[in-house]
C-alpha cells in the first residue's frame, strides 16, 4: 500500500511538472529596450520579469530600473482563471491583477481600481519561445490613451 501511495504521488508530481514545463511564459525574461516602443521618457533602462509555475497559473516577479535612478518591483501569484490577485510592490500593494489565458501562447493581464479597468496587457510568447511581446493599453490621468510595447527575450 505504501508503494502504491508513493507511486501515485510521484506520478502526480511528474504530471504537474510536465504541465508547468509546457507553459511558454515560465522563465526569466529581459526587456530589449532598443526593440521596445514606449512614450518618450518612460521606457525602463532595465527590466527583468521572472515567472515560475504556481497552482494553475504563475508566480510573477519583476525588477525595473529607470534612467533617473528610480527602481520598482512587483510580485504576485495568480491563476489563469480571470480572478483578481493581490500585487505587492516595493512600497506596498499595487493594483490587483487578473490573468486570462486566451490560447497556449497568449495571456491577458487586467488591472483594475474598484470595478474600473485601468490597464490591460496582452502577453504573447512567440512560437519559438524566445521572445515575449507585452502590449499594454492604459490611460493617463487626463484620459489620453497610451500604448506601450515591450519586447522581452528569454534568458
Amino acid at each position: 500500500m505504501k508503494l502504491l501511495t508513493s507511486c501515485l504521488i510521484a506520478i502526480t508530481l511528474l504530471a504537474t511538472s510536465a504541465a508547468a514545463s509546457t507553459d511558454p511564459f515560465i522563465g526569466k525574461w529581459k526587456l530589449n529596450v532598443q526593440r521596445s516602443n514606449y512614450p518618450t521618457g518612460t521606457c525602463p533602462k532595465r527590466m527583468i520579469i521572472e515567472m515560475t509555475p504556481a497552482g494553475r497559473g504563475v508566480r510573477y516577479r519583476s525588477d525595473t530600473a529607470y534612467a533617473n535612478g528610480a527602481t520598482a518591483q512587483a510580485q504576485y501569484i495568480a491563476d489563469y482563471d480571470g480572478k483578481q490577485a493581490a500585487v505587492m510592490g516595493g512600497r506596498g500593494f499595487l493594483l490587483p491583477v487578473s490573468l486570462k489565458r486566451i490560447d497556449p501562447h497568449t495571456v491577458v493581464a487586467s488591472y483594475a481600481r474598484g470595478m474600473q479597468l485601468v490597464a490591460s496587457s496582452r502577453r504573447v510568447v512567440a512560437s519559438d519561445g524566445r521572445t515575449m511581446t507585452i502590449t499594454t493599453k492604459s490611460k493617463t490621468s487626463s484620459g489620453k490613451s497610451v500604448t506601450t510595447v515591450g519586447i522581452y527575450e528569454r534568458q
